[in-house]
């Protein structure tokens, strides 16, 4: 093999174990906000599994006659650090494309690895980056049903943080369409502001502190939303208040269920009505309310394996 090939191949090795040493970190951050066991499970699965690629990176790059950097942990956990403080204050679905980006990163370069490690004869390295070609594809589908299952408005398998919540909801707000008269617009705006805490408060607040935020998401923002909800609708902005209906159903404010007499169902029979559900809204009302009243962990679990399906039809993905 030529020293060319050699030095190309190990600073390819290089760039996967530190990109892999922040996907360690990565997973680790997104434990804490899985919604399941179930998905916390997998979280820690994929952080092991890894570490595990990353001793076998190291064992190839030794191979090669090459020295993997020991600051490599390091700078992948710092990496992940501050690219979980970015995205608190960005709104869900782009922390997750973020995510998404590395992994898409992490595949790319793996799949160039296994060309060059076929050019050169090294049929070490092409067995591992075909494991890697594997694992990465598989985190690619799961995260981009993560995204399909918070673009269809159901449960994700991951929760949005107190601060990605308001994030999202202020941009939701910042985006509404403007369909109703300036008179219209303005009466909105005066009960929101009426009812404390307003919105805007709530939003501030939880920008500051994500235990403020969650303590502060009570009866009263909930009339605050419940009302703007009713004057849009009445002020004929179907689309807007639609947008509003969506935010109470997401935190948990609307109490109208989609399975007639819920709150009588035993587990079982709760877990079956739910794999009936088709609509992602629908799916997202039952997890909302278990979270907030039974916290039965089997019907949450059933439910996000549905919104999953779900997600994967309409996403197209295997």
């Amino acid at each position: 093999m030529s020293t060319l090939a050699t030095m190309t191949l190990r600073a390819q090795l290089r760039a996967v174990l530190a990109l892999t040493n922040t996907e360690i970190q990565t997973a680790e951050t997104r434990m804490a906000q899985a919604r399941t066991d179930a998905v916390r499970r997998e979280l820690s699965e994929n952080a092991d599994n890894a570490r595990a690629r990353a001793e076998t990176i190291e064992a190839a790059l030794r191979d090669l006659g090459g020295v993997p950097q020991l600051t490599g942990p390091l700078l992948g956990r710092a990496a992940a650090v501050v690219k979980a403080l970015v995205e608190q204050a960005q709104p869900f679905d782009e922390a997750l494309l973020g995510d998404l980006a590395l992994e898409h990163q992490l595949l790319d370069r793996a799949r160039y690895l296994k060309v060059l490690a076929t050019a050169a004869q090294q049929p070490g390295v092409v067995a591992l980056a075909e494991r890697l070609i594997a694992a990465h594809t598989a985190t690619v589908d799961w995260l981009s049903t993560v995204l399909a299952e918070d673009a269809l408005g159901g449960p994700a398998a991951l929760r949005r943080t107190p601060l990605q919540a308001a994030a999202g909801t202020a941009v939701k707000l910042v985006n509404l369409p403007i369909t109703w008269s300036t008179r219209g617009l303005d009466r909105v705006l005066d009960t929101v502001r009426a009812t404390p805490p307003a919105v805007g408060d709530l939003l501030t607040q939880g920008s500051q502190a994500s235990d403020v935020a969650v303590k502060t998401l009570t009866a009263s923002r909930d009339a605050a939303l419940e009302t703007a909800e009713q004057v849009t609708r009445r002020e004929g902005a179907a689309t807007a208040a639609g947008v509003l209906h969506s935010i109470r159903t997401a935190t948990g404010v609307v109490d109208e269920l989609p399975i007639d007499d819920y709150e009588e169902l035993n587990v079982n029979e709760a877990v079956a009505a739910v794999k009936e559900l088709t609509e992602p809204t629908d799916i997202r009302t039952i997890i909302t309310y278990e979270e907030t009243h039974k916290n039965r962990s089997g019907v949450v679990s059933a439910a996000q394996t549905r919104l999953a399906t779900i997600a994967k039809q309409v996403g197209g993905i295997s």
